[in-house]
């Protein structure tokens, strides 16, 4: 009774309710129960549907992929002594949005830093819309930590340390030509390092890296991928035999006051380059600021008219043709002959004389009237298969081809004149190269800055005979009479030609600039090492390239022959030679 009283009031309640407000309460559940199904899609949507890409879209919030630097390749000598290396050195880096540019932060960080305050600022401000920025790069690793533990106790945050690489170059100047050097990045940007970059950097590794909301990273996820070192370089360069020429080449600039030098030798059997020198030089540890033009190996880079060296060349192929022997004469007299209006002449009027004496003497007229014998044709391709015009097989960036005009563009004054090294243009390494083609009984051999095991196939361009004939005429250069006396080398028989070149310029050839040069071989009797000396713009009392080159080859060449224990081949009775490691060889 009481239940149906209680219903029976409440429905008269309602039914003296107002009918708006009535529709109002069912506007209202009806939302709410709406918002609640919303919710309930959503939550089941995410959690289902779109469940996937929002996972992704976290990891790219917070997951990040880093790379990992490789260790660059060593780069040693032939016997294994290291000539550039990769150290490891840490960089420090800031958020510029969470570093605080107050002066109590960005003074004591500067100070770590070994910057200017003023610069420090300038470089936050100008990345202050940047989540990362460099402050100092390729730090020792102790100065970095000092550093962070500073950001530690002073509370600057923003920062983070990152491992990377410095190369680092032992022996400094003396290979910085070959070697070259690599950038802030680790990056080859000259020399070898540039040549084989790809071969020395590797392949950097990946890694997974968990950042918080400012994008600093708080923790190692995963290792994806593992860096590969890069590989190891071996030259064929010698440190030991680098070392002397750097050594007697330096001394030479500054006793004559040259412009620039430089020096290479080779090994007859193997065509490796095992010393290659040049000065003015640079240190490749240091800051490259105003180097003016320090950064070319220019025994690769630059090319020169060779002069005199030409001339056992030429006689080799006229001898190789059958245009002139052994035996043959020329006459030289009255000391000149004209060439339609041009004239090639002689120091002194020389007479008749045999070809031994063209090359001793040092004779233009001896030289040019042989050229001239010549067919043109045959003459340009014997100096195109000695390397001439072309680059060698050094794989050096930026090595020049010089110049070899072809046959048909040649007056008779040029071909007269390419005797003695005029209208033609070489390097330093590509006369080496054919000076070694006559060391080699006439087999040119490619040359190499890498180490080999051994020899490679040759090109032979003279025959033994005509090679064995043109090394026993250069022998009397550095005899008494010989342009070259200051080129002997005790105990060892010296072939070898001067070279007194006049450089050109504007105005024609000039009467105070000159080029002095040697190239010669040791021993003579079985050539092991060619080197080829150039010192350019001598400015001393002399400039002649027996006075001024011939002692540093002779110099180079006495050091080296006894450091790799060649056998002497000219001792006089009871004569001995001083070896490398304290021995002596009767």
């Amino acid at each position: 009774m009481a239940r149906r009283e209680k219903r029976a009031k409440r429905q008269k309640q309602a039914e003296a309710l107002p009918k708006a407000y009535v529709g109002r309460r069912r506007v209202v559940l009806s939302i709410f129960m709406l918002a609640l199904s919303g919710l309930v899609w959503r939550a089941v949507d995410q959690q289902i549907f779109e469940r996937d890409f929002l996972q992704s879209e976290g990891n790219h919030r917070y997951l990040d992929r880093v790379k990992v630097p490789a260790h660059r390749g060593a780069i040693t000598d032939r016997n294994g002594m290291v000539l550039a290396m990769s150290t490891p050195v840490d960089s420090i880096a800031a958020n510029p949005r969470l570093l605080r540019p107050d002066a109590n932060t960005l003074a004591p960080l500067a100070k770590a830093l070994d910057v200017g305050l003023d610069d420090l600022r300038r470089k936050l401000a100008r990345y202050s819309h940047k989540h990362f920025v460099y402050l100092k790069r390729r730090m020792p690793p102790d100065a970095a930590r000092q550093v962070m533990e500073l950001a530690r106790e002073h509370h600057i945050g923003g920062l983070q340390a990152i491992r990377e690489y410095r190369r680092f170059y032992p022996d400094g100047e003396t290979f910085a030509h070959v070697i070259g050097f690599t950038d802030m990045d680790d990056v080859g940007r000259e020399g070898l390092e540039l040549a084989f970059n790809d071969q020395l950097s590797g392949k950097p590794g990946l890694k997974r890296v968990l950042r918080d909301g400012r994008r600093q990273v708080v923790a190692d996820v995963e290792s994806l991928r593992m860096p590969q070192p890069g590989k190891n370089l071996a030259l064929s360069l010698d440190q030991r035999l680098q070392y002397i020429a750097y050594r007697e080449l330096k001394a030479a600039i500054s006793r004559n006051n040259a412009r620039s030098g430089s020096v290479v030798m080779l090994d007859v059997k193997t065509g490796e380059v095992l010393a290659m020198v040049n000065q003015p030089g640079y240190n490749p540890n240091a800051p490259r600021q105003r180097i003016d033009g320090r950064l070319r190996n220019r025994a690769i880079t630059d090319v020169f008219e060779p002069g005199s060296t030409m001339k056992p060349l030429t006689i080799a192929v006229a001898l190789d043709l059958g245009i002139i022997r052994e035996d043959s004469v020329i006459d030289t007299s009255p000391g000149y002959f004209k060439v339609g209006r041009h004239q090639v002449k002689d120091h002194n009027n020389l007479g008749i004389v045999d070809i031994r004496t063209i090359i001793k003497k040092s004779s233009n007229v001896g030289a040019g009237r042989i050229a001239l014998s010549l067919p043109s044709k045959k003459f340009h391709d014997y100096l195109a298969a000695l390397g001439f015009g072309k680059r060698t097989s050094s794989g050096f960036p930026g090595e020049a081809a010089g110049q070899l005009r072809p046959a048909a563009n040649w007056a008779r004054i040029d071909q007269a004149t390419l005797s003695f090294g005029y209208g033609i243009s070489v390097s330093v390494l590509q006369l080496a190269q054919a000076y070694a083609t006559l060391a080699n009984d006439g087999v040119r051999l490619p040359v190499t800055l890498l180490r080999r095991d051994q020899a490679p196939e040759g090109r032979r361009v003279f025959s033994s005979k005509t090679s064995a004939a043109v090394r026993s005429m250069m022998e009397s250069v550095v005899t008494p009479g010989g342009t070259a006396v200051r080129a002997a080398v005790p105990g060892y028989r010296v072939a070898g030609k001067t070279g007194t070149v006049k450089k050109a310029g504007k105005g024609g050839y000039s009467q105070r600039k000159y080029l002095s040069l040697f190239a010669g071989m040791a021993p003579a009797s079985d050539p092991r090492l060619v080197v080829v000396v150039m010192i350019d713009e001598p400015r001393g009392r002399q400039y002649y390239g027996g006075l001024v080159a011939a002692p540093v080859f002779s110099a180079i060449m006495d050091d080296a022959l006894r450091l790799l224990n060649v056998r002497p081949d000219n001792l006089a009775p009871q004569q001995a030679v001083r070896l490398a490691g304290g021995g002596v060889q009767p």
